[in-house]
């Protein structure tokens, strides 16, 4: 065992040839959502396959997730992947925040039932927990996610974004994983009576989530910065100045200082200002680190 508050330390990693950007997910359906999310923006549709790589391809162990945010455990994971592939790392951290349990599960989520993402656990103890209340209007709820961009340089972005709905009182809908069955997004679009729709996030398209999503929105308000580091990354190799990366070994650059002007994300808690806003700032080297994850199942 390490030393408390030291990371433990890991072997190098394999990176494949081509690799470009590492998501930190080992979850399957987050990084499809992930992907069609990144790839609808300018400068990275194109992006090849071979260029975006998860977590789950390298068969890394996920860091110990025991930041109080989830802006803190974001940076945990993509940290932890950009020292020790070298690349730029994305990764986000989401959960359900629940306005009657007091934002609960909150960061928390996957693990509300006491086992790592077993969903249908998650969802049937939540919904025990509210069954005496039964006001749509006691039974408001939010999405809320935290996503961010790490480079092996030590420059972080952050971006936050939330969904906002009402908890259902049964499971509906196939689609979606986590929570998506209980939660009817309220920036959905109206039903064809001209009301508010009822459907639940796991009712709605991939493309009407993604849409509306607390994802879609903090990667929508990242993809700006993963385009520009990554384009920095081509001018590099195009003039023959970047060292590129070893498979199988690390690519540790000194930090460096960096800016960026801070902007709003739509859709973001009002009175948390300061942390939902663009943020970028460098960071000193961080070792990787290595235990079980609380990635949320939302």
């Amino acid at each position: 065992m390490p030393p408390a508050g030291k990371p433990a330390p890991t072997a190098a990693l394999a990176v494949p040839e081509g690799a470009r950007l590492v998501l930190a997910t080992h979850n399957r359906g987050k990084l499809v959502e992930l992907l069609a999310i990144l790839r609808s923006q300018p400068g990275l549709d194109q992006l090849p396959d071979e260029a975006v790589i998860s977590a789950a391809q390298l068969a890394t162990e996920p860091p110990v997730e025991d930041g109080l945010s989830f802006q803190d455990n974001a940076l945990i994971k993509a940290r932890a992947l950009a020292q020790a592939t070298g690349l730029p790392a994305v990764a986000d951290d989401s959960g359900l925040a629940v306005d009657i349990l007091g934002g609960a599960p909150g960061i928390f989520s996957a693990l509300w039932a006491g086992r790592h993402g077993d969903d249908q656990a998650n969802l049937d103890l939540l919904l025990a927990q509210l069954a005496d209340i039964r006001d749509p209007a006691h039974r408001g709820a939010a999405f809320n996610c935290a996503a961010v961009l790490v480079t092996p340089d030590g420059r972080e972005f952050i971006q936050m974004g939330t969904m906002p709905g009402t908890l259902t009182m049964e499971v509906r809908g196939d689609g979606g994983f986590g929570y998506d069955p209980i939660v009817i997004p309220h920036q959905q679009a109206s039903g064809p009576d001209g009301q508010p729709g009822q459907r639940t996030s796991a009712q709605l398209s991939p493309e009407e989530k993604n849409a509306i999503s607390h994802r879609g929105k903090a990667f929508r308000a990242l993809a700006p910065s993963i385009a520009h580091v990554l384009a920095e990354g081509d001018a590099r190799l195009h003039d023959g100045q970047d060292a590129g990366h070893a498979v199988g070994a690390h690519r540790v650059l000194s930090p460096q200082k960096a800016s960026i002007q801070t902007h709003s994300v739509p859709g973001s808690p009002e009175n948390s200002a300061p942390a939902y806003s663009a943020q970028v700032r460098n960071s000193q080297a961080h070792d990787p680190q290595t235990l079980g994850s609380r990635e949320a199942g939302a």
